[in-house]
């Protein structure tokens, strides 16, 4: 009798560690691994799986064809920093005062935001860590440690345990050789970051700087896979943000949308090796999930924004409506191969907490977090949408951009439904979208729907009122 009680107890402890994580509907011998690219300025249209036909991203459109494609997510916010803090800490960028790119410190006490992310911030990689994962990062970093600030904090201070970056971060580092293959020589683009210290530097021709960043992924996931331990890993290229410096084979007429196509094409061949190893481990293939987006719209002149209006930097849709392909064989649902959602919305913040449901570690890990889970929207097995709106502030120093056109941006947004509604900061000017039927905005219904605006209006503003506030009104008043 003790025998068979001892079995049941073992078989019980066997199966009640199977169901641990009740987001799992498939088991696997340890949590799934976790790899998420994340795109400098790279616009909605740009791949070719989202309709782009300057080039051909046929890695990333693989990724696509073999798992779920969504074309209603957005970033939480149009220009980089913000975007990336949002991605990193599952919460609004305005709660850390980074609300525009990270400058020099002159430029940030101007704008009155952030040095650097605070190292206290709630991060997914530190949730991870403490939970038995290894997390890497390699690319853009953009949360601190760029021109002047030399005292930011690493980014092993955020859950890291190891980084390689570029000018925009501290630690190991890759700066570009910007070759434009004139006949002159390649010249430094440094921005100040070789002076900083802080870290070993490496200088690397620009067209080849990603190629580096993945391969540099590649060796730190093969020592996760010998540790036999789970892996979180970044790749955040940034060959899409110009000036653009394609290979030279790649670089067509020269024009400045040839050389866009260029880098684009550049950089989905570099991130094929990864999705390539990846795909043939017999340890990752059905135990880990790859995540691919952009981080805001693309520059105006450059990126294919398909159907939205505007572009970085601003808070229309071709602003902060990214791109999402989502592939993980083992971990999608069951007959989702090449599926495209294109009903639900959600956002860059609901990232983190929905991997760490996917991860068995749980969302209350980052209980503070503006995101929510949603894990079988991920998985490709539904098309629900997040509870809550979205809410969007512009960058403090974006109201009129003579690289954009002439004229007064919108202050404030929020996407709520089908509706998009945009305003000034005191909730003026409202011009109201049904970015489902429009997603071109091109068609302002605010005079038909009196209460719709009324009832988002107050919900951005009170919204904004409740955030940390930056330099927007002040700098706007002198523009």
């Amino acid at each position: 009798m003790l025998t068979f009680r001892l079995l049941v107890g073992i078989l019980l402890s066997a199966i009640g560690a199977s169901c641990a994580d009740a987001a799992q509907q498939k088991s696997h011998a340890q949590p799934p691994n976790i790899v998420l690219v994340f795109v400098d300025d790279m616009a909605w249209g740009d791949l070719s799986c989202f309709g782009g036909t300057g080039a051909e991203t046929e890695n990333i459109d693989r990724l696509a064809s073999e798992g779920v494609r969504f074309e209603q997510f957005y970033v939480n916010a149009p220009i980089c920093s913000p975007s990336r803090c949002a991605i990193t800490t599952g919460q609004y960028p305005q709660r850390w005062r980074i609300n525009s790119y990270l400058d020099n410190r002159q430029q940030n006490r101007r704008r009155e935001i952030a040095n650097w992310l605070d190292p206290a911030a709630p991060t997914l990689a530190k949730a991870l860590a403490e939970n038995g994962y290894v997390c890497g990062h390699f690319g853009k970093w953009h949360l601190g440690g760029q021109r002047n600030v030399r005292n930011a904090p690493l980014i092993t201070q955020y859950g890291y345990e190891e980084s390689l970056t570029n000018f925009e971060g501290l630690g190991a580092r890759i700066l570009p050789l910007n070759n434009a293959h004139d006949g002159k020589g390649p010249q430094r683009y440094a921005l100040g970051s070789d002076l900083l210290g802080r870290g070993p530097v490496i200088w690397r021709d620009r067209a080849y700087v990603t190629q580096e960043f993945t391969r540099s992924a590649i060796q730190f996931i093969k020592g996760a896979v010998h540790r036999d331990a789970p892996f979180y890993v970044n790749v955040w290229p940034d060959d899409v943000h110009s000036p653009f410096f394609p290979p030279k084979d790649l670089r067509g007429d020269g024009s400045p949308k040839a050389v866009f196509h260029g880098v684009l094409d550049a950089m989905d061949q570099q991130l094929g090796e990864l999705f390539d190893f990846i795909r043939n481990h017999e340890k990752l293939r059905d135990n880990t999930i790859v995540l691919v987006c952009s981080d805001n719209g693309g520059e105006p002149r450059t990126g294919d924004h398909g159907p939205l209006r505007g572009s970085k930097a601003t808070l229309f849709e071709g602003g902060v409506r990214s791109p999402l392909v989502v592939w993980g064989p083992g971990l999608l649902g069951d007959g989702v191969k090449g599926a495209v959602n294109r009903e639900s919305v959600f956002a860059a913040f609901d990232l983190p907490p929905t991997l760490l449901e996917i991860a068995g570690v749980g969302a209350d890990k980052m209980p503070e977090a503006d995101g929510e889970p949603l894990v079988e929207v991920l998985r490709g097995e539904s098309d629900a949408s997040r509870r809550q709106p979205i809410f969007f502030r512009r960058p403090p120093d974006r109201d009129v951009i003579p690289f954009y056109g002439k004229g007064d941006l919108p202050d404030l947004a929020v996407r709520a439904g089908k509706w998009k509604l945009l305003c000034e900061y005191d909730g003026s000017e409202p011009q109201l979208y049904d970015v489902v039927a429009d997603p071109g905005e091109s068609n302002d219904l605010a005079s038909d729907n009196n209460r719709v605006v009324e009832r988002l209006v107050r919900a951005v503003t009170e919204w904004h009122t409740a955030m940390p506030q930056d330099n927007g009104p002040h700098l706007a008043d002198r523009e």
